[in-house]
C-alpha cells in the first residue's frame, strides 16, 4: 500500500457531540452513519493490536477489489469515493467509536493534540515505536512505521514473515 499523498489529521474525539451537545451513538451500527464513513471505521476495527494503516493505506484498501468477510460492500461503482483526507475526515468526526490511534500519518507522527492518548495506546498493545529525534521539541517518540504498518493480511503481512513470525512487530 502507497499511503502517499497529504495525509489528514485531526483530533479524534471520544463521542461528537450532536445538537445542543449531546453526545451521540457512533460506529458501524449507527443508522444515519454514511456508508463510507462506516467502511472507514470497519477496516480500522479490523488492524491488529499492534499494527497500523496509514490514512492512504485504508483508502487504498478500500479501492481494492477483494473485500474481507463482515466489510461492508463497497458503493459507488467502482469509482474512487475518497482518499487520505476523506479518510482523516471520518476519524475525526467518527473515530471515538474504534481504535483511532491505528489509523496514522505516513510519517509516523503522533496525531497532534492526542499525542499522549495515543503513546498510552502503542505502548500498551507494543507497537513498535523509534526514538524522537533530537532537533524535535517535543522529544514525543514515532512511530516505527517500516515494522508497525499492517498490509491487510490475515498472515501479518511479508515483514512479519521475512523478520521471523507474529512477534516481528513487538516493542523491544
Amino acid at each position: 500500500m502507497s499511503g502517499t499523498g497529504d495525509e489528514a489529521a485531526g483530533e479524534f474525539p471520544a463521542k461528537p457531540e450532536g445538537p445542543e451537545g449531546l453526545e451521540r451513538p457512533v460506529g458501524p451500527e449507527c443508522p444515519d452513519l454514511p456508508e463510507y464513513a462506516e467502511r472507514v471505521l470497519a477496516v480500522a476495527e479490523l488492524i491488529p493490536a499492534g499494527r497500523v494503516m496509514t490514512y492512504g493505506d485504508v483508502a487504498e484498501w478500500l479501492q481494492g477489489e477483494e473485500q474481507p468477510e463482515g466489510l461492508p460492500a463497497k458503493g459507488g461503482g467502482g469509482r474512487r469515493v475518497g482518499g487520505p483526507r476523506q479518510v482523516g475526515r471520518v476519524m475525526a468526526l467518527y473515530g471515538g467509536a474504534v481504535p483511532w490511534w491505528r489509523v496514522v500519518r505516513a510519517d509516523g507522527r503522533l496525531l497532534p493534540g492526542s499525542e499522549l492518548r495515543a503513546l498510552g495506546h502503542y505502548r500498551d498493545e507494543g507497537t513498535p515505536l523509534r526514538t524522537a529525534p533530537h532537533a524535535a521539541e517535543d522529544h514525543i517518540p514515532r512511530l516505527d512505521m517500516r515494522r508497525a504498518r499492517w498490509d491487510g493480511r490475515q498472515d501479518g503481512g511479508a515483514e512479519d514473515e521475512a523478520e521471523g513470525g507474529a512477534d516481528a512487530g513487538a516493542a523491544p
